[in-house]
């Protein structure tokens, strides 16, 4: 009978656990599933290593929260309810040589780490919490060549799990914090995998993680005839331009190890640290957590609730992006939120939020996009709305061809530009909206 930790490894690393034999030695998981194959695709004249590309961590939230409360863009009106907490103080920051006012935690961000945010105005068009699947596939009538209508999570995915070299090509969600947060792929639902459960299940004393050194000489040996006799002198130069030494497997293993050994709970805290072990070991392109900005807060007198969350989230993106630089993977991975909605900003918003169908904040982080912010908001339907936006430049303008309703699938297109798809790949994967030229670097 299979066990519940087999078939977690098998989830995470595939048939033959071939994605723990790529950690152990380094080379791609097709050259170790089918190495004459693989060979053969190596260029004579000379070897590199594969293509490097975006790693994408998307957090999501079906419970709408105020993310878009504190972000940059909403200090412009007075009539806009903020949290008056101390902690929350409009503050003054840079982003991307321009000058914003935002809550307090948005300014403790790295410099360097604000010059690559974007925060987006844009609309979701919809006021219902299981409705989130549908924001995720950018409300379905945004999708294109796709039948049917794919998440966004899976579009990226499966753009970049060729480039990337990852053991998946579906994305991984460890951080469902509702039903309605999970993923699909290709009509799929996709499985759940909590920080604790892969914890448990990488650093017992029998895990894979402990047998990494031996794993690694293991596969090198059963390599060792095709590498010797069979390869051309390019194809050898390619292997041992990958290959990972028994000291480099040992310093990988200890520090994997440490990594999630830190993990104490299943918060966004630990979601992170699992996020940044999974993307070490190229386990798969995107993957999913939830980073709680104050949730669904109806009644929150004084706003409370949203001021400690909003500063725990924004602790928790700060600690993501310096775990990120420690692993040398600050170049190489994106950072974004999507939710199912945004939350109201009237002057009836002091103890609590309503639901926003026509205001939702994201948030996007990496080396592809320059800073700044795209669009901005203005009175609507007796609340606030995202307003229409030149995609050239990200500017708020009543001339600009980015609307409320298009202002969605533009988010998604942009995403898919900003991890290399080609204009041609974009336009089939998603119908409505343009490429917001002006996010990106």
């Amino acid at each position: 009978m299979t066990s519940r930790r087999e078939v977690l490894l098998s989830t995470l690393f595939g048939t033959g656990y071939v994605g723990l034999r790529a950690l152990a030695t380094g080379l791609p998981a097709a050259l170790l599933m089918n190495p004459r194959r693989a060979l053969a695709a190596v260029p004579e004249a000379g070897a590199s290593a594969a293509a490097q590309g975006q790693f994408v961590i998307l957090s999501t939230s079906g419970s709408g929260d105020p993310l878009n409360a504190s972000v940059p863009g909403t200090y412009l009106d007075p009539n806009i309810v903020h949290s008056a907490n101390p902690a929350m103080a409009p503050t003054s920051l840079t982003i991307g040589g321009g000058k914003y006012l935002a809550a307090a935690p948005w300014a403790t961000l790295h410099q360097a780490v604000l010059d690559r945010t974007c925060f987006w105005h844009i609309a979701t068009t919809t006021p219902v919490h299981p409705r989130e699947p549908d924001v995720l596939k950018l409300m379905a009538d945004a999708q294109g060549a796709v039948k049917p209508a794919e998440m966004l999570p899976s579009i990226l995915a499966a753009q970049l799990a060729g480039v990337l070299g990852t053991i998946q090509t579906q994305p991984l969600c460890i951080g469902a914090a509702t039903p309605s947060e999970g993923l699909t792929c290709n009509g799929q639902a996709l499985p759940i995998i909590p920080a604790l459960a892969l914890k448990a299940t990488l650093t017992s004393p029998t895990g894979p993680l402990t047998n990494l050194q031996a794993l690694r000489d293991q596969t090198m040996n059963s390599l060792y005839g095709l590498y010797k006799n069979g390869a051309t002198s390019a194809q050898q130069a390619y292997i041992d331009s990958l290959a990972t030494s028994q000291t480099q497997v040992r310093n990988i293993n200890q520090s994997l190890l440490n990594q999630l050994s830190s993990i104490k709970d299943n918060t966004a805290t630990s979601q992170i640290v699992a996020a940044v072990a999974l993307i070490r070991m190229k386990v798969a392109p995107v993957i999913s957590i939830h980073i709680p900005f104050g949730g669904d807060n109806h009644s929150d007198p004084a706003l409370q609730n949203e001021t400690s969350q909003t500063v725990a989230g924004v602790q928790a993106i700060a600690s993501l992006m310096s775990q990120l630089q420690a692993a040398g993977l600050a170049d190489q991975v994106t950072f974004m939120t999507l939710n199912v909605f945004g939350r109201t900003l009237g002057p009836t918003s002091t103890n609590g939020r309503q639901h926003n169908p026509n205001h939702q904040a994201s948030i996007t982080i990496g080396k592809p996009f320059k800073g700044g912010v795209i669009g901005g908001v203005a009175p609507l339907e007796g609340d606030y709305g995202a307003i229409t936006f030149d995609s050239k430049t990200g500017a708020a303008s009543s001339g600009g061809d980015v609307p409320l309703a298009g202002s969605l699938p533009s988010f998604g297109k942009t995403m898919l530009a900003a991890v290399g798809a080609s204009a041609s790949t974009v336009a089939s994967q998603i119908q409505g909206g343009v490429v917001v030229t002006g996010a990106l670097a």
